[in-house]
Parts: structure tokens; C-alpha cells; sequence
């Protein structure tokens, strides 16, 4: 059952990383939601990191690699530890926390270090205010993005461990 309920995760992940490759909007991506679902749902932490690093590198391989992408590899694999704390608890408004949660994670990791490169803004409070601000019309799609995708991920999953029967419930004794 255990290779089963992998196989599982590991489709729904596949999918939704697949959609990045899709047209969108600017920001409106599933990686996000696949890192918080893995870090909830994959029994092993190595495979919680992996999945959605791997389906990022993926991506990225094919849309294209870009300056300071590690900051981003880093974000995200911020959001697997969000995605932690739902282990074995996965309670929609928990859930829908560690999403919004996890989408103030990025934004401050990523908008902090354009702001530190001292590139782009000065290296003063200011700086870092002005560095925020700008980033606020970007938040908008990320956040709306993580939310869709971490409905899809965790409510289909809901469906196909309790409504379909396809996979057991995460326990933490067998994590």
C-alpha cells in the first residue's frame, strides 16, 4: 500500500508541475503548493525536498535558467518545512494557513535577497521598503496561484484517500 499511495502523490505532483509549462499569467505557477503538499504528504523528507526541486530544475531546464534562480530552489524548499507542520494534520483551515503562510515565505525570501544583491535597491531600510513595495503586484498571482493549486493537490488527494478509497491516509507511524 505504501508504493501505492507514493505513486500516488507522485502523479497528482506530476501533473501539477506539468501545468507550469502551460500558458499563465506571470507568477501563477504550482510550485508552491507541490512543495507545501510534498512536505505534508511524502512519508520521507529526502523525497518532500526532492519532488518539487526536481520538478522546478525541470521546468527551468526547459522554460529557460535565469540569474539568482538558487534564491528561489531556497524559497521553496522553505515552503516543504511549512509543509511539515501539516503532517498527519491536514485540516482545511490549517491547510489553507500554511498556504498563505508559505506564499509570505517566498515573497520575503525572494524579494530579500534582489534587495541584498544591492543591485537594484539601496542598501538601506528604505531600500529594502522600496524592494517590498515593488514586489506587492507579484504577490497578488502568487498567492492566488498557491491557493488553486494547493485546493487541486489536497482536496484531490482528499478525494482519492477517503472518497475513492486509492490510497491510505499519511500516519505518522509510518512516515
Amino acid at each position: 500500500m505504501k508504493k501505492q499511495r507514493l505513486i500516488t502523490l507522485s502523479l497528482f505532483v506530476l501533473v501539477a508541475a506539468a501545468s507550469r509549462l502551460l500558458p499563465h499569467e506571470p507568477n501563477f505557477t504550482p510550485i508552491a503548493a507541490i512543495a507545501l503538499f510534498a512536505g505534508a504528504n511524502y512519508s520521507s523528507r529526502w523525497l518532500a525536498f526532492a519532488v518539487p526541486i526536481a520538478a522546478l530544475l525541470i521546468g527551468d531546464a526547459i522554460l529557460g535558467f535565469y540569474p539568482g534562480m538558487w534564491i528561489n530552489y531556497l524559497a521553496f524548499a522553505a515552503v516543504v518545512c511549512v509543509g511539515f507542520a501539516l503532517r498527519g494534520r491536514q485540516k482545511l483551515l490549517l491547510v489553507f494557513s500554511a498556504s498563505i503562510f508559505g506564499a509570505l515565505v517566498f515573497f520575503t525570501i525572494s524579494n530579500f535577497s534582489a534587495w541584498a544583491t544591492g543591485q537594484l535597491y539601496p542598501m538601506t531600510w528604505n531600500g529594502l521598503m522600496q524592494c517590498f513595495a515593488a514586489g506587492v503586484p507579484m504577490f497578488r498571482n502568487t498567492l492566488l496561484s498557491d491557493l488553486f493549486y494547493t485546493v487541486l493537490l489536497f482536496g484531490g488527494y482528499a478525494l482519492a484517500e477517503r472518497g475513492l478509497n486509492v490510497v491510505q491516509p499519511y500516519s505518522r507511524r509510518t512516515a
